[in-house]
């Protein structure tokens, strides 16, 4: 092994000039407040060019090019092109769009840069904080846990996770998934978001263990063939373990009965999660509250802040209402991450105790300083604004005779097509698809799509406070004017 000299200079990532880093770091403030104040001026999306994409497969630097050039090579080839999400018009998938005030919480928390996996730091104080006030915003019992997660898909496999280790009848953590273990089953709507089926598979349970339940007219679960497939399983010699209900769908927006879901998992003994990613949220608005009532019955709840509280990517939040049954699935202490009475690793909370992370980000920040900044009640306004505007559009698209409502519109997602002239189902299929392809490109709006059964339906997904009722009008407009084009 060679010899490591011992005169080499000391060396930072800290700047040589910080007056100089003060006066980049302000310019980079200016110019993000100004690129969102500006947002509505641009097109929604536009694709990538070739010769910027080729940017992005140069060979790894050496040698260093300074912060400035970096900053320069992010607005030339990463700004003028995301995903869209920040625009007024973009309804695509489940996606919020951001506050001017969270990207500036999001540069606090990374300029303190907290572990928040536990000790005695005021982010843990933070976060247990926000984890209180989100109890409060969709009814949960004040004594239940919690953990801020990365997003939905992990806020549905932490709670899932507590599911099977509760109610499998046996020590999972330290046997493991058993084979000779009656089967554990999993109940859902066949509408249920692709992140539960990949957290049944990553928790060892398979793919067979899901049982998807049919839905009726309103894309709820069916009630009926629940009870049934549930019955069967268990004079099948199998283990129902958990139910999944849907507070809104991904499709539609559906809301599962809650409440029956809750009194069904009661009597036959089975854990209840609540997938609430973004319909968790509702709950934020008094007229839209009874939508979801029952939600806080269950064992757990999953739901988004970077969803329907407009929030920056990404928080999520799992609530647990057993919380040592939530500590018991995941704490860990090694010797050398012992909690202590004093110092450093004191406190009384650690959250990767309570989830599959040790090394966590400061997301709580940006919660905590928005509800402050603006209020609760203020997000149920604005959550209540976007299912008005849902109603709009689905009263836009009714009174248009070239235009089809695919799905009813419980809440905030609206799903319809382009009919003119009369075509076959495969053939209207085409139409929209590439309707929505001409849209996207246009940088006019940013809907999504779906399949809703074997209609090919655009999909308008309102979780946006910038979008306008005129927002709509142009939509409409837009899809009309293509659909003509496309012929």
């Amino acid at each position: 092994m060679p010899a490591v000299p011992h005169d080499l200079p000391d060396e930072t990532l800290d700047p040589r000039d910080w007056e100089e880093l003060r006066s980049l770091g302000r310019h980079m403030v200016d110019d993000m407040i100004e690129y969102l104040r500006t947002v509505r001026d641009r097109p929604v999306w536009q694709p990538i060019p070739d010769e910027v994409a080729a940017r992005f497969r140069q060979p790894l630097p050496t040698a260093p090019a300074g912060l400035q050039r970096a900053y320069e090579d992010f607005r030339r080839y990463v700004l003028p092109y995301p995903t869209g999400n920040i625009h007024p018009r973009f309804w695509g998938w489940v996606m919020g769009n951001g506050t001017p005030s969270g990207m500036l919480a999001d540069m606090l928390a990374a300029g303190v840069n907290l572990n928040q996996g536990g000790g005695a730091q005021s982010g843990v104080l933070v976060e247990s904080q926000v984890i209180d006030w989100c109890k409060s915003m969709i009814g949960y019992p004040g004594e239940a846990s919690g953990i801020l997660v990365s997003g939905g898909s992990m806020a549905n496999l932490v709670g899932l996770a507590v599911a099977r280790n509760s109610r499998a009848g046996y020590d999972v953590r330290t046997e493991g998934i058993s084979s000779s273990a009656p089967a554990m089953k999993l109940y859902a709507s066949v509408e249920v978001h692709s992140s539960v089926q990949k957290a049944v598979e990553l928790l060892g349970l398979g793919q067979k263990s899901l049982h998807l339940i049919p839905v009726d007219a309103a894309y709820a679960i069916d009630m009926s063939a629940l009870r049934k497939a549930i019955s069967e399983d268990r004079a099948a010699g199998l283990h129902p373990l958990c139910v999944i209900g849907c507070a809104g769908t991904v499709n539609t927006a559906a809301l599962d009965p809650l409440d029956e879901l809750a009194d069904l998992c009661v009597k036959e003994r089975i854990w209840f999660h609540v997938d609430g990613a973004f319909g968790a949220l509702a709950a934020l608005s008094p007229e839209l509250r009874p939508l979801v009532k029952g939600m806080e019955r269950a064992d757990s709840v999953a739901f988004d802040m970077h969803k329907w509280m407009y929030l920056p990517y990404e928080v999520g939040c799992t609530l647990v209402r057993d919380s040592e049954a939530h500590r018991r699935a995941f704490t860990l202490t090694p010797e050398y991450l012992e909690h202590t009475t004093r110092g450093i690793a004191g406190g009384d909370i650690w959250f990767s105790d309570y989830g599959v992370q040790l090394s966590r980000g400061f997301r709580a920040l940006k919660v905590w300083m928005a509800i402050k900044e603006h209020g609760i009640e203020k997000f149920g306004r604005l959550i209540r604004q976007n299912v008005e505007q849902a109603r709009y559009l689905e009263g836009l698209v009714r009174v248009q005779p070239d235009l089809e409502l695919v799905a009813p519109v419980p809440l905030n997602i609206v799903c319809f097509r382009y009919v003119a002239k009369k075509r076959s189902n495969e053939e209207l299929n085409a139409v929209n698809k590439e309707l929505l392809l001409r849209l996207h490109e246009s940088g006019v709006a940013a809907p999504s799509y779906t399949m809703l059964g074997d209609r090919y339906a655009l999909r308008v997904c309102i979780t946006n406070h910038r979008s306008k009722k005129e927002d709509f009008d142009i939509l409409v407009r837009e899809v009309l004017r293509i659909g003509k084009e496309i012929g």
